[in-house]
């Protein structure tokens, strides 16, 4: 019994552990009449994290704040149909190619959690493309 929750409990960590996950990302620009749907991978995941109610150095010390971030990002190209000729209508977005439990880095990410917001659609959508590589 004891072993059977014992690895119950180390795959139920692994399972939220931070590690890829498929997203989908829509693309637009402000000259541009539609909107494209590509798929992305981002880094997702529970990481071990600590909090004290000590003040001060002493209180820092045991203080762990980790954040599932990614180690290594490509960016790919995407194209946006429906744009004047003046406008360039290549985008480039970014995707993760690994990821890891690390002290989060506020000058190149967002180390909050923000309010879920739906962003699962443009004005004008022309359905799901993949990036024309």
């Amino acid at each position: 019994m004891l072993r059977c929750m014992l690895l119950w409990m180390l795959l139920g960590w692994t399972l939220r552990a931070c590690m890829l996950k498929n997203h989908t990302l829509w693309l637009e620009k402000h000259d541009c009449a539609q909107c494209v749907a590509v798929n992305t991978t981002i880094c997702s995941g529970c990481c071990y994290t600590q909090d004290t109610n000590l003040r001060g150095r002493f209180g820092r010390t045991f203080l762990i704040q980790r954040s599932c971030v990614p180690l290594s990002l490509v960016y790919r190209p995407a194209w946006l149909p429906g744009c004047p000729q003046d406008v360039d209508p290549q985008l480039y977005y970014p995707a993760a190619r690994r990821c890891s439990c690390r002290r989060c880095d506020t000058r190149s990410h967002h180390c909050i959690r923000t309010r879920r917001v739906s962003h699962d659609g443009c004005a004008s959508a022309i359905g799901s493309k993949g990036a024309q590589e």
